[in-house]
């Protein structure tokens, strides 16, 4: 919506001082002698990649549907095993048995006040050839329920905890109902779960226009956004307790693992979900009664939006082969001709719920053209000092299930070996964005202040720099761009939250429209008319994270730097002890009006006196450990940061530089937890996390800040002294590699 705004005031912005190129700066992590290596082998990969190839892969990979074991996902396994080989990678698949549940029947009607049955299909469009193709998946949501139900509909906005605070104030149940919620404002799986804790017996999902259709734009096919009858498929397990199979937490999903049953999974849906359109939606929004929705409530269908309950009443009816299925992960290695047993991984997913063209192809033919590339450059002589090992995941839109079940079963040899890992998905043209470990955010923007923006020539960190500056935040004068902590969303997730490996999600966007998001219409078509005609921002892509796996591939001491890191920790402790001070304000504003109104009841003799609940006294947390542990890591990290630098000036020794890289790549491990966090141990990272009633939105040092949101303040506490406790192991190592550098 603040797109005409960004562009009128990027010419001006453009021109203000960035950051220099990387050739006229230090090279992080590398010596003089072996930063001009690495230049010169930077301009050789960037002659060579040819966007005309990715063209032409993603027509080859989107010319059938391609979700988990379909015959076309097997031929594009062979396509792209086949194609790795070529180029000189060593490849195999990786192949896991894993629960997808494919719908038998779906129905979904309403029975009263008037009778409606749901269309429930996504009819083929004019110019898109690829909405015609046949053996799609049906539109539903895996991992909800089985169930036949029937009940008033009440309508939640988007069905977030936020919004069943409202019904409460309002005296509104879901109890024994069926709710209906538009998408947005979380991740989906959210939406079902929260309904369930309040009682309701179903769940309806539908797109509303406001959010991404006709609101936004011009709907498909004349515009990119999505039309009267798109559906938004997706999964809807509980993943903010884990990721992956929901039989086979924490292990490899093999043929023999130990399974729990669907029964006993904690993570599949108690109740049934069904996503449908705006189209299937408008006549049971029309038949809702009962008070006005607030402003903030209200979509963008020409009616009156209503809360509920009833007079609309629905028939809810679903049912599910629960069957195992074999996730094929394409594994594609070219071994380190210096360090073998060192890891660089770079990983995009390669399934998509219905002809996926921007998520995940779009993602997958950037990786393949920088593939293509390094294995001409290895060919030709150039090959990388550490192993890179290019991962194009299956089933990671049920819930990241390829990736987090290679993930579980080589954990030990990750752990040991892995010294980064580099992720994208869908992708299209616009703003660069980045996300991930602080530990690599002087890093990666080295990285875009050396690759230029296709459409206005400057590089991409200043285009970023300026857009995100019109939107406000206070990045103009910074060295660097702060990179966004991540929560969950892709395939980053195993590695990060569970193993402790350096991550980085890399992706453009912001110019390509919407509303095509896991629907028939991300097709072939719809991407090159709207995502990136041309591909150049898939060659901007191919460049910006080529360049960070060559780089972390070729550095001679591992680029992870810390004061950035130490910085945004410090951030992230005084959010969390602002959170305390509000939380600890609204009690003791909660208890005084309580009081009050008791008074006022006790001395009416109308009135029946009912000694009302208080809020639960908040005790005044000991945030010292943490402060003290932040301080102190902000000293090692100034002092390594400097000392590094005065290292690859004059030169490091190799038996040095070994002994320090297995200390830099153990520091991201040293920021998790064994015992993980609270209610959901396979979340071990300290420091981020996806939030339990967010899904993918991050939380910052969540065991402190999700104790304080949920009322369980000593284990917030708790978590002071466990996050203290990591942030102190990092210092350690931090300053032991000081002492080798020194």
């Amino acid at each position: 919506m603040r797109r005409p705004t960004i562009l009128s005031a990027l010419p001006l912005l453009l021109l203000l001082a960035a950051p220099a190129s990387v050739a006229a700066q230090e090279l992080l992590g590398f010596t003089d002698r072996s930063a001009a290596a690495q230049i010169d082998l930077e301009r050789r990969y960037d002659a060579l990649l040819r966007p005309e190839n990715l063209e032409s892969w993603m027509r080859e990979l989107t010319d059938r549907p391609f979700y988990v074991a379909s015959p076309g996902a097997r031929e594009n396994a062979r396509f792209l095993v086949d194609l790795f080989r070529a180029w000189g990678y060593e490849t195999e698949i990786a192949t896991y048995q894993v629960l997808f549940p494919t719908p038998k029947e779906r129905r979904l009607e309403m029975v009263a006040p008037v009778r409606y049955r749901a269309r429930l299909e996504e009819p083929a469009v004019a110019g898109d050839a690829s909405s015609r193709v046949s053996g799609r998946l049906p539109t539903y949501n895996a991992y909800s329920a089985d169930g036949d139900v029937t009940g008033e509909l009440v309508y939640v906005n988007y069905g977030v905890p936020a919004d069943y605070e409202e019904l409460e104030r309002r005296g509104i149940s879901v109890a024994g109902k069926i709710v209906i919620a538009r998408y947005g404002g979380s991740w989906r799986g959210i939406k079902p779960k929260v309904a369930a804790e309040h009682g309701a017996i179903g769940a309806i999902l539908y797109s509303d226009p406001r959010d991404d259709g006709y609101w936004q734009g011009d709907v498909y096919p004349e515009g990119a956004y999505r039309n009267e009858w798109g559906v938004q498929r997706g999964a809807v397990q509980d993943m903010p307790r884990y990721p992956g199979d929901p039989l086979t937490p924490g292990v490899g999903a093999t043929a023999d693992a130990e399974r729990y049953t669907v029964e006993e999974s904690p993570t599949i849906m108690k109740i049934p979900v069904l996503p449908i359109s705006w189209g299937d939606a408008r006549p049971l929004l029309e038949q809702i009664g009962g008070p006005v929705a607030p402003p903030a409530w209200r979509g963008a269908l020409p009616l009156t939006y209503h809360i509920g309950p009833g007079p609309a009443r629905v028939r809810l009816r679903l049912a599910f082969d629960w069957s195992l299925q074999p996730a094929e992960n394409i594994i594609a290695r070219l071994p380190g001709a210096t360090a073998p047993d060192e890891w660089v991984i770079r990983g995009n997913h390669r399934d998509g719920w219905a002809m996926g063209a921007m998520d995940p192809i779009s993602g997958l033919v950037a990786l393949l053209e920088e593939a293509r590339a390094v294995g001409e450059l290895a060919r030709a002589g150039h090959r990388p000092d550490r192993t890179i090992i290019y991962a194009a995941w299956d089933a990671e839109e049920p819930g990241l299930l390829g990736s987090t079940e290679w993930a579980e079963h080589h954990a030990d040899e990750l752990r040991a070996k892995a010294v980064a890992y580099i992720n994208t998905d869908a992708s299209g043209r616009g703003f660069l964005s980045m996300g991930g470990s602080h530990t690599l955010e002087r890093f990666i923007n080295q990285v875009a202040a050396d690759v230029p923006d296709p459409q206005t020539g400057v590089t991409i960190q200043q285009r970023a720099r300026a857009a995100r500056a019109v939107g406000g935040d206070d990045v103009l004068g910074s060295r660097d761009l702060p990179i966004s902590p991540l929560g969950s969303g892709s395939d980053y997730t195993p590695f990060l939250q569970h193993l402790g490996i350096a991550s980085l999600n890399l992706g453009f966007g912001g110019e390509s429209g919407g509303g095509s998001y896991h629907s028939q219409y991300d097709s072939f078509e719809h991407y090159t008319r709207f995502g990136d005609p041309g591909f150049p921002y898939g060659i901007a892509l191919a460049r910006v994270a080529g360049r960070a796996t060559l780089r972390l591939a070729n550095a001679d001491l591992v680029p992870l730097r810390f004061t950035n890191f130490a910085d945004r920790v410090e951030e992230y402790l005084d959010d969390v002890k602002a959170l305390a001070g509000r939380v600890r304000n609204d009690a003791e504003r909660t208890n005084r009006l309580l009081a009050m109104d008791a008074f006022r009841l006790a001395a009416d003799p109308r009135e029946t006196y009912f000694a009302p609940d208080s809020a639960p006294p908040v005790p005044f947390l000991n945030f010292a450990p943490l402060e003290n542990a932040v301080a102190r890591l902000q000293d090692a990290a100034a002092a390594f940061d400097d000392d590094a630098a005065r290292a690859l000036e004059r030169g490091v020794d190799p038996g040095t530089a070994v002994r320090v890289n297995a200390l830099l790549i153990r520091t991201e491990r040293l920021m998790t937890r064994e015992e993980g966090l609270p209610r959901r141990p396979w979340f071990r990272h300290m420091i981020y996390a996806p939030g339990f009633y967010t899904g993918y939105g991050v939380k910052t040092l969540p065991g402190v800040r999700e104790g304080l949101e949920e009322e369980g303040y000593a284990e917030a506490e708790a978590f002071v002294a466990h996050i203290a406790e990591r942030l102190e192991a990092v210092t350690a190592a931090l300053r032991e590699a000081s002492v080798l550098l020194r």
